[in-house]
């Protein structure tokens, strides 16, 4: 590997992580103010929710799936709708495809469709099943946000109430999101470059002439690249269809897969390591069926 590569796949990581660290702390910055209202309209329309899951999803940009995990971990959303946002998300594969100036732009109207429909079906379906493990979670988190607001109403009372005011709004709404963002984005950098570093030193060239030369097995394969918790998967995905070696079955195969680095972050919290393997078994075997029902269909 040249230095000069290596400098490119740096400022790439740094790149796509300070865009996520923007994306974060908007979202997160907004979401401060609205939190408690969206969190009543997810509670109230939770059979639908995985319907906002998809729509969120299609978002062309890998923080995305960070928010999405992020959110699940809170509690805010179901184990079927970050499953939606996690089939509906293309991480950067949506913008490399419409730059294309091909024909293969073409697969974009399709590709969505596709991704927005099976993501939506899915968290329906696997909501319907988690449905009584969704309301005992909860019922333990209202018992939680119960106790801990007796806990700041005595805190209240001790301090000056004005003065107490300002300073937890300020803290909620501007040093809490940029603290979190801030601690995302030194993770979702180390990622990046652990990844951008294992793909520079593999190179692209190796996965084309491999996958080439498998088109049967395609559909497997570009679901095992799609589960590189990285940006990068996407591209490496989207730039293998567009050179020709993946059939649109094993594009929508290894993008239905490809949840960028959502996955990791329920991996790291400890309270969502078990579900994250569910997760990630759900998305797989998704991920798989579509791709090669797909290539059934319109070809290998």
């Amino acid at each position: 590997m040249t230095l000069e590569l290596a400098l490119d796949i740096f400022l790439d990581a740094l790149k796509d992580s300070a865009l996520v660290l923007l994306f974060v702390f908007i979202f997160e910055f907004i979401f401060s103010f609205i939190k408690i209202k969206m969190k009543e309209i997810l509670e109230k329309n939770r059979r639908i929710a995985p319907l906002f899951g998809a729509l969120f999803g299609l978002i062309p940009q890998c923080g995305t799936s960070v928010l999405g995990a992020d959110l699940y971990i809170g509690r805010h959303i179901t184990i079927g709708t970050i499953v939606a946002i996690f089939l509906s998300c293309s991480d950067e594969a949506i913008p490399l495809l419409l730059s294309s100036g091909s024909k293969v732009a073409l697969a974009i109207l399709p590709l969505v469709g596709l991704k927005f429909v099976i993501g939506f079906v899915i968290g329906f379906l696997i909501d319907l099943i988690y449905a009584k493990q969704e309301l005992h979670l909860e019922e333990e988190v209202n018992v939680d946000e119960c106790h801990h607001a007796h806990i700041h109403a005595h805190h209240h009372e001790e301090n000056e109430e004005e003065e107490h005011h300002k300073e937890s709004a300020f803290h909620e709404h501007f040093i809490h999101p940029l603290l979190h963002s801030l601690e995302l984005f030194a993770y979702v950098l180390a990622v990046n470059l652990f990844f951008g570093f294992l793909i520079g030193f593999i190179g692209e060239e190796t996965f084309s002439s491999f996958i080439s030369s498998n088109r049967y097995l395609a559909p497997l394969f570009s679901t095992i690249i799609g589960v590189i918790p990285n940006c990068a998967s996407s591209v490496v995905i989207s730039e293998l269809f567009i050179n020709g070696h993946l059939s649109f079955g094993a594009l929508l195969s290894g993008l239905l897969m490809n949840a960028g680095l959502g996955l990791m972050v329920l991996l790291k919290n400890k309270k969502t390591i078990k579900s994250a393997f569910v997760i990630l078994g759900i998305c797989f075997f998704v991920s798989l069926l579509f791709g090669y029902l797909t290539c059934l269909i319109v070809g290998f």
